[in-house]
Parts: structure tokens; C-alpha cells; sequence
């Protein structure tokens, strides 16, 4: 099969971002910010990514889509919120996270995520790095950030991490990451990079680390 045909296959069967998943319609404003860093913090556990987004979305359902709004809200309204989507079992823990995340926002960003673009000054090392300074976000959570975000911020490009370059070996795509971009445009990165991490999760689970993590 010709690669154009299998990535315009890939995208069709399984290029929806999570952001979109979670009814997150991105754009370069604070709440959507916001409201994708709030959805890596639910992926941070080990939790399967459909109960991630139901979270997301309940979390959003209540109002919730700005750090002072979380910020604000009761640890038994996010427990609450939290339960009906079933996420459960790091439902405290997670209340305790998103509250203090809020919180940190507020206070080193005003609330507003450009502002950790700005003090970053176009280095995505150093977007990660902040990234990570926000309470239970690690590693695979600025990966998830950086992935879905680099539709908006394009010193972000290509953003592939190592699932996502895991899919596309599987594939017989290419792994290194400037080669995968130059397989779709700009718009489409995101949607092959969540594209290729679903490939890579879709393998026989003796072949994959974490089933769970996106």
C-alpha cells in the first residue's frame, strides 16, 4: 500500500485528538488551554483514556474550564465530577492535583498558558520544562500537551513522542519525527500524532509497555 494511502487510512479510521475526544475545541485562548492541560492531569494515572475524557467532560459540564473556576470549586464537587465518570480509585488524589495545578496556574500565569509560551521563548525543551512544573504533570502529560498543542504553537512541530513513534514503525512509516510531519500538513500533525499513539496502543498486549496511557 502506497504510505500516502495508508497515512490518509490512518487518519480516517483514528485521527480524532483527544482535545476533540473531550469536546475541546482548541484555539489559542486561555480556557481551551486550559481545559487540554486539565484533560493530561486526568491521563497522568494509570486510567483508560475513554474514562479520561468522560472526566474531562464532566469536569467541563460543571462549569469548570478556567483555572479560577477549578480553583474555586469544593474537593467534594471535583471527587463528585470525577465519579460520574467513573474515574475512580485516583478520584481524590486527582481532586487534590487538579486544585493545587489550578492554583499554580493562577499564580505563575494569571490563569493564562500563553504566558508559559512567552517565558518559554519559542524553545519546546523549555515548554516541556514548565509544562512539568505544574502539579502532576510529568513527562507523558507535556508529551500529551505538546502533541495536541502543536496545531496552535508551531515551535511545537513535530511533536511525536514515543508511542506515537512506536505507531509508525508498526506501520512501516517512518519513526523519526521531521519525516513522519512531512507526511501530512501543519494542520493534520495533531491528528496523525493521536492517529499513530492509537496504532501503537491498538498492538497485541504482550507488545506494549502501559495498554492504559495515551
Amino acid at each position: 500500500m502506497p504510505r500516502s494511502t495508508a497515512v490518509r487510512r490512518l487518519l480516517d479510521e483514528h485521527g480524532r485528538t483527544h482535545a476533540e475526544e473531550a469536546g475541546i475545541r482548541l484555539r489559542d485562548t486561555p480556557a481551551p488551554l486550559y481545559r487540554l492541560l486539565t484533560l493530561c492531569v486526568l491521563f497522568a494515572v494509570r486510567i483508560k483514556a475513554d474514562i479520561a475524557v468522560a472526566a474531562a467532560r464532566e469536569l467541563s459540564a460543571a462549569g469548570l474550564r478556567t483555572p479560577r473556576a477549578m480553583a474555586g470549586a469544593s474537593r467534594r464537587d471535583l471527587v463528585d465530577a470525577l465519579g460520574r465518570a467513573g474515574y475512580r480509585r485516583y478520584d481524590e488524589s486527582t481532586a487534590t492535583a487538579l486544585g493545587a495545578g489550578a492554583r499554580f496556574v493562577l499564580d505563575r500565569y494569571r490563569g493564562d498558558l500563553r504566558r508559559l509560551r512567552a517565558e518559554a521563548a519559542g524553545d519546546p525543551a523549555r515548554i516541556r520544562e514548565l509544562l512539568r512544573e505544574i502539579p502532576r504533570i510529568g513527562p507523558v502529560g507535556a508529551d500529551i500537551f505538546c502533541r495536541e498543542a502543536q496545531g496552535l504553537w508551531p515551535e511545537l512541530r513535530p511533536s511525536f513522542d514515543r508511542r506515537a513513534r512506536h505507531g509508525a514503525a508498526d506501520l512501516g512509516l517512518p519513526a523519526a519525527p521531521e519525516q513522519l510531519a512531512a507526511l501530512v500538513d501543519a494542520a493534520d500533525l495533531p491528528r496523525l500524532a493521536a492517529a499513530l499513539v492509537r496504532a501503537d496502543l491498538a498492538r497485541p498486549p504482550d507488545r506494549t509497555h502501559h495498554r492504559e496511557s495515551p
